[in-house]
């Protein structure tokens, strides 16, 4: 019947308070009923009584924490102190809120973007079957994929797909879209089902131009046709073509790739129709992703093997086009190893990073709850001289601990659902569908949850030593205070080293992405973006033959040229920094034997107006650049840049007029050398790189570049209405080149960015464990020091005496962090362009931030120090 009867109790507390108390009043009543028998007085028998009883208090506490209810009354008895001493120091209780809310914060958007990117599956049927298929410059061509797909035997179906933009008309506009043009194995190999209609399938090819068939995505369906359940078995108009609309996709569905967000798929079949021309005959070209759906029984291990065959049967069957091909297995969703690797990489780093955040955070207010405790000597060496438990002290000082931890997490996890909620819908690119897919959810809370109660645990831990070691007639008798010397680290002290550390390899490794990215904006880019306005056409959108395309792009060309402030014009199939850079193989020219095991070099491909160079900003070495005599009619020529020009020939001067191939077709005059730049990222060696003529090589889809002496956003108008005099229907955008560079810049800013504020809070958080140090080392020491004062002991004396040991500690922590910093080069290079922590300003910025942050850290508590007053000091005491 005991534990029904503590049940019960939960709903009568007053009475078993009642109970205790006259049980206690009862055997004090015996007691005193003997003392006077023996001769007392009754106010002799009561004393008497009391002191061999014992503390009343206490023993209604013994009681009570064998009692459920009275052990709940107790909990909360000390949920009330604990709020009212948190009232009365509300500079301490903000301080710690505010410190474990940013740590949790913090740990709770790196964690969420790590499951989002890294650790949580596809939203796909069994994706753990799902691989990507590379080869080793990660993309494929057609032909590649179908023998592929019919020679592979350990997978249950191989898709191909790629991305284009593409102009659709709806009413009497047209606007762009991101498409996604797939083989019609594409929605089997995802394994989901169309919300409306249906899905097209291998059956619906039939050759070039069999399926005009789309899906829509379903927020494009929703925004653009307004949910309308009846869109399946319209016909809309893409690039100037029919297609018809046969089903939407399901809500969350938006491909393989976790970025990237499209409005539409179309078959890849309907290629010419798309883009105006087709690739899917050439071996050679490679631009598509291939992704397979492994069998239920096949090892990843045999899946390798049946891509060894299926490669080896392409290297003998097609030696010109496939001669060294290999294919690898990777992990879908950031497109295979090209974004893989390094995203997984930065996000492991990042949520290690957060994870010494969180234990610096520990470290900083268990510094702090030290500090508090030694203030606080005297009161609990009171409490536990008047009868009061260690065990009960402990509690209480667990209680606010605990307090402090709900209030940070709660602080925490709402400040990370504001900022993770931004990440959701923020698009880093205004020309391309990219999201970042970081929604909070369960999971997260969890994790933020059992980080705040954790860290509480840890913290409120620290003056455990302090309460079980002091000697309460000690503290009353000398000082509340006077604590023994350590020689050796705590463990709070060595946590604090490992935190200062962290910390200076935070605002280093901030100050290297910060120099580097300030360097990718002011490098030698091979072209100057500024000035510069940049207009991206498709004249295959408008309907335009290939015939037709070429005098409209001199209309433009000639168009932009008249225009008031306009300094040059000119157009490339492709920019340097964009996406899309086409790579391929060149060959001597007198070579017979084209297969890419014998070629000179891997470059990049360029096609090329005259005035391109002139307008891009890129400095001509040697020779001449194109005219407009260098048409179909005339020599194929090539300009090539100096890294091109000093692998085939050695040198600039050497390469002109010289010849080299690309294949047994194609043989190119060198009629000019540029400038190296960088084409696929900053962080790039340099790439050999030769461009033609846009006339000898024809583009339907073009970046046309205009400099202007001024703002180019002024230009942008006179442009707009320029080109909708030449052509009302054709879809365009407009961006200066510099918001062009947005994407090529985003690791370096992001890194930047990331980096910075995990180094802010790094520095914040320092300096809290550094003033938790010193508080506590002075208030420990204040009698000491008062005596020292008294002695005639100078400022610098009692200085070196209450901060010694915490700028020891610092100096160590700072100095093994810039260490640790100066390590960190290679990692960073892989992100940001010319990282070097070696930079002298980087150093010296490390340096002069560290030491500011020590000076501001003990500032307060120095001042504490220098201001004793040894004869207050000494009545007190």
């Amino acid at each position: 019947m005991a534990f029904p009867r503590r049940i019960a109790n939960l709903f009568f507390r007053s009475r078993v308070e009642r109970e205790i108390a006259a049980e206690i009043e009862a055997h004090l009543g015996l007691r005193m009923e003997d003392n006077i028998a023996e001769g007392m007085t009754p106010e002799e028998a009561r004393r008497d009584a009391l002191v061999r009883f014992g503390n009343p208090t206490v023993a209604k506490e013994r009681v009570a924490s064998a009692d459920l209810a009275l052990s709940l009354a107790g909990i909360g008895s000390d949920f009330r102190y604990a709020l009212r001493q948190l009232r009365h120091s509300p500079s301490f209780a903000l301080t710690a809120v505010l410190t474990l809310a940013s740590a949790v914060c913090a740990n709770a958007v790196v964690f969420s973007a790590l499951s989002a990117l890294v650790l949580r599956p596809l939203n796909l049927p069994n994706p753990q079957q799902l691989y990507s298929i590379e080869q080793r410059q990660l993309f494929n061509s057609y032909p590649d994929f179908r023998d592929f797909r019919d020679r592979s035997r350990g997978f249950d179906g191989v898709a191909a797909y790629g991305i284009t933009e593409a102009g659709i008309k709806l009413g009497e506009s047209s606007t762009l879209v991101w498409d996604i043009e797939s083989s019609g194995d594409y929605f089997d190999v995802m394994g989901i089902k169309p919300y409306l209609g249906r899905f097209f399938h291998r059956s619906d090819e039939h050759g070039p131009d069999s399926a005009p068939y789309v899906v829509l995505s379903y927020p494009y369906w929703k925004t653009r046709f307004q949910g309308d359940r009846n869109v399946v078995g319209r016909t809309v108009e893409i690039n100037r073509h029919s297609f018809t609309i046969i089903g939407v996709a399901p809500p969350r569905f938006h491909g393989i790739e976790l970025f990237f967000w499209p409005d539409l798929w179309t078959p890849l079949v309907e290629q010419t129709e798309i883009e105006g021309s087709s690739t899917l005959a050439d071996r050679n070209w490679r631009d598509l992703f291939l992704i397979g759906r492994l069998k239920a029984n096949v090892t990843l291990a045999q899946a390798q093997g049946d891509l060894n065959a299926v490669a080896g049967y392409l290297r003998k069957s097609y030696p010109r086009d496939d001669d060294g091909i290999l294919f690898k297995l990777t992990k879908p969703g950031l497109g295979g190893n090209f974004l893989g690797p390094p995203i997984r990489a930065f996000m492991t780093g990042l949520m290690l990073l957060a994870g010494l955040i969180l234990l610096a955070a520990c470290a900083n207010l268990g510094g702090l709850f030290s500090a508090r405790a030694a203030d606080r000597g005297r009161e609990i060496a009171l409490r536990v001289a008047l009868g009061s438990t260690r065990r009960r002290v402990l509690r209480q000082l667990l209680t606010e601990a605990l307090l402090i931890s709900l209030a940070g997490g709660a602080a925490g996890i709402a400040a990370s659902v504001l900022v993770l909620r931004a990440l959701s819908i923020w698009q880093p690119f205004s020309m391309f569908p990219l999201r970042v897919p970081v929604n909070p959810d369960a999971r997260t809370y969890a994790v933020a949850v059992a980080l705040a109660l954790v860290s509480g645990f840890l913290f409120g831990l620290a003056p455990v030593r302090q309460v079980f070691a002091t000697a309460p007639w000690h503290v009353v008798k000398a000082a509340a205070n006077a604590l023994p010397q350590r020689r050796w680290f705590t463990l709070r002290e060595g946590l604090l080293v490992v935190q200062i550390a962290v910390c200076a390899v935070l605002l280093t490794g901030s100050l290297v992405a910060v120099r580097g990215l300030a360097r990718s904006l002011h490098s030698q880019l091979g072209f100057d973006p500024d000035h510069a306005l940049v207009m991206t056409t498709d004249l295959n959108m408008a309907g335009y033959s290939a015939a037709r395309a070429p005098a409209m792009q001199r209309r433009m060309l000639d168009a932009f040229d008249a225009l008031p402030g306009v300094t040059a014009a000119g157009m490339a199939d492709n920019l340097p920094l964009s996406f899309g850079s086409v790579a391929t193989y060149v060959y001597g020219a007198d070579a017979s034997d084209f297969r890419p095991s014998n070629a000179l070099s891997r470059t990049y491909a360029y096609a090329a107006s005259p005035g391109y160079f002139r307008a891009a900003g890129t400095a001509l070495l040697a020779g001449r650049t194109f005219n407009w005599a260098d048409d179909e009619n005339a020599v194929p020529v090539a300009v090539v840049n100096r890294e091109l020009a000093r692998k085939l020939f050695g040198s600039v001067r050497n390469a002109i007029g010289q010849h080299f191939r690309l294949g047994a077709k194609t043989r190119l005059e060198i009629i000019g050398v540029v400038q190296d730049g960088k084409y696929s990222s900053l962080t790039e060696h340099p790439w050999a790189t030769f461009f033609r003529p846009l006339s000898q090589h024809p583009s339907m889809s073009t970046y046309n570049v205009v400099r202007t002496d001024g703002d180019p956003r002024q230009l942008a108008p006179q442009l707009y209405r320029t080109l909708r005099g030449l052509d009302s229907g054709l879809p365009f955008t407009l961006l200066t080149w510099q918001s062009n560079l947005d994407a090529a810049l985003f690791p370096a800013r992001m890194a930047a960015i990331s980096l910075g504020v995990l180094g802010l809070l790094g520095a914040l958080l320092a300096a809290t464990g550094i003033f938790g140090l010193a508080s506590y080392s002075v208030g420990k020491r204040l009698r000491e020091m008062g005596i020292r004062m008294a002695l005639g002991a100078g400022r610098g004396e009692l200085l070196r005496t209450a901060l010694g040991r915490a700028f020891r500690l610092f100096a160590i922590g700072a100095a093994a962090g810039l260490l640790l910093g100066l390590a960190a080069t290679r990692v960073l290079a892989y992100i940001v362009y010319q990282a070097s922590p070696r930079d002298p300003f980087v150093l010296t910025g490390a340096v002069f931030a560290m030491l500011v942050l020590g000076i501001m850290a003990t500032w307060l508590p120095a001042q504490r120090a220098l201001n004793v007053d040894p004869s207050q000091l000494m009545r007190e005491e």
